[in-house]
């Protein structure tokens, strides 16, 4: 099967999975979603991933975080950029998630950090997703 845009796949398995309360979700590896993955995790909206090297790809394991009651860590999860209509920001135009709450998720020439770090390097480039 041929997979158009493997960053909305992944994005809409981890919004299915903690929707429906699963503990963790497994997606089809790559660098990019390692690196989305890292910043779920320093953001504190999952508790961990991990990479499994099964098969020619690698799976990577990703562990929801839950509060109180189940209530989920995760709100939210749009994917902005896609490949039929790409989305760039400048420097100066970084959107800001829910007046700060949330996070933008941005592919630079530095790798792929969230609209904060941007912010402080300096940097503009490619608006991925926005998570909340």
């Amino acid at each position: 099967m041929v997979m158009t845009d493997p960053i909305a796949d992944m994005l809409t398995r981890v919004r299915n999975a903690s929707s429906a309360r699963h503990e963790s979700v497994d997606i089809p590896a790559s660098r990019v979603k390692e690196a989305i993955a890292k910043i779920l995790r320093e953001e504190g909206f999952i508790q961990n991933f991990e990479r499994i090297n099964e098969g020619p790809q690698g799976i990577l394991r990703v562990h929801l975080k839950y509060g109180a009651e189940r209530k989920r860590a995760l709100m939210g999860l749009r994917r902005i950029s896609r490949p039929g209509l790409r989305v760039y920001a400048r420097k100066d135009q970084l959107p800001r998630v829910l007046g700060g709450i949330g996070v933008a998720v941005v592919s630079t020439s530095r790798g792929i950090v969230t609209d904060e770090e941007a912010r402080r390097l300096g940097l503009g480039g490619e608006v991925l997703c926005y998570i909340w």
